[in-house]
């Protein structure tokens, strides 16, 4: 089968207005295809092709390269060549010979066809991708095209996505044909290809939620320190206010719950949402990372925290499967342990107060005296006075 590479070059033109790709991305394909013909006639699959193509003759020719190897050492011709035979190359060089492209048999000129319209498609994905390269860290609406096991593929108008079973929201219903919006996260290069990964699990997308609905994180006078996120269950978010008088939990919370609920009916009623301060005062923080338990005592040691508590708050600090205190140690960034104040640290707090309480008591005792002393003084007037 002949192949008319003058009426190829011809397509470069159509296809990459069609296909509304840079006419240098469809030379490289069909570089590619017909390399990938060559070696499927007259090599090995092993072998190292790469092809030149000619827009103004229209012509093609393959390039082989091998590498040198000692003449008495076993070789691979797809890959190696004697050094007697390397034309004065050393052993380690690169040798590349030149063939002429002519023709291609039935096999070879179905091999090329696929080549091209699989690296098109593949170059056509990556070319939209790339337009959402800026777009990576917003939220988008898609709509919902199908729903599998493992992942949600998610149609964004010029692009789709998936969203993996990891950055879902656990619990969450997906259903065809739905909107639905969604975090772009990266967009993640492999063998594969480039595939756009979405995300409604991620803390960046409650953060992201909250920018929306907080004019005052625009402004600069209030600010989001850090997020911890279990997707479907809770949610914790530090904040804080850069202007004195301003108190930034009740400006995220909003007037009557506002705010706070408009971020819940996006990411659904089952999470809980919970705001507290934020402080550079790591004591202080943890304190806050950890309500609504109600924290006796913090030591701090590196970026371990050990917590003490009373014995009815401690499944309260530390919630259900430890979920309270899990997030407050990726909000904090602090590894917390909970444990119960001792019966001991009790009976001396105790022991304080009573001291406290004996302190004021003797404080009164000085005018007691006094007027004891006056009483016996006037007593032993009065026996005085008998006794005459």
């Amino acid at each position: 089968m002949e192949l008319d590479l003058k009426q190829l070059v011809a397509m470069v033109d159509i296809i990459a207005e069609e296909k509304n790709l840079p006419q240098e991305t469809v030379i490289d394909v069909i570089q590619q295809a017909i390399a990938a013909a060559w070696r499927k006639d007259n090599g090995d699959k092993d072998m190292d092709v790469r092809c030149e193509l000619n827009l103004n003759s229209g012509e093609a020719e393959v390039f082989v390269t091998r590498e040198v190897i000692e003449d008495d050492v076993a070789y691979n011709p797809a890959t190696e060549i004697p050094q007697a035979e390397a034309k004065g190359k050393e052993i380690g060089e690169k040798v590349e010979e030149s063939h002429p492209v002519t023709s291609f048999g039935r096999v070879a000129s179905q091999t090329a066809k696929q080549v091209v319209i699989q690296r098109l498609r593949e170059a056509e994905r990556d070319a939209v991708l790339a337009m959402y390269e800026d777009k990576i860290g917003t939220v988008v609406n898609g709509t919902i095209v199908r729903v599998e096991p493992k992942l949600v593929r998610i149609d964004l108008g010029k692009a789709t996505g998936i969203m993996p079973k990891y950055e879902q929201i656990e619990g969450e219903y997906y259903a065809v044909s739905s909107r639905i919006k969604v975090f772009i996260k990266e967009i993640e290069r492999n063998e594969r290809g480039a595939q756009l990964i979405l995300s409604r699990g991620c803390p960046e997308f409650v953060e992201y939620l909250f920018r929306q609905e907080v004019p005052e994180i625009e402004t600069g006078s209030v600010e989001i320190k850090a997020v911890a996120r279990e997707a479907g269950r809770r949610t914790k978010i530090a904040v804080a206010a850069t202007m004195p008088g301003i108190d930034p939990v009740g400006t995220f919370v909003g007037g009557r719950g506002v705010r706070v609920q408009a971020v819940m009916n996006e990411i659904g009623d089952r999470e809980k949402i919970d705001i507290v301060n934020w402080s550079d005062n790591a004591s202080e923080y943890i304190r806050e990372a950890l309500s609504p338990a109600e924290i006796q005592k913090v030591e701090i040691d590196g970026k371990k925290a050990s917590v003490f508590v009373a014995k009815d708050q401690q499944s309260v600090a530390i919630g259900r499967v430890g979920q309270n205190v899990r997030l407050a140690s990726k909000l904090t960034g602090f590894d917390i342990t909970v444990e119960v104040v001792k019966a001991s640290e009790k009976k001396k707090k105790k022991n304080v107060e009573d001291s406290l309480l004996s302190a004021l008591e003797e404080g009164d005792e000085p005018e007691s005296q006094e007027a004891a002393n006056d009483d016996a003084a006037e007593n032993s007037d009065a026996a005085s006075s008998t006794n005459e």
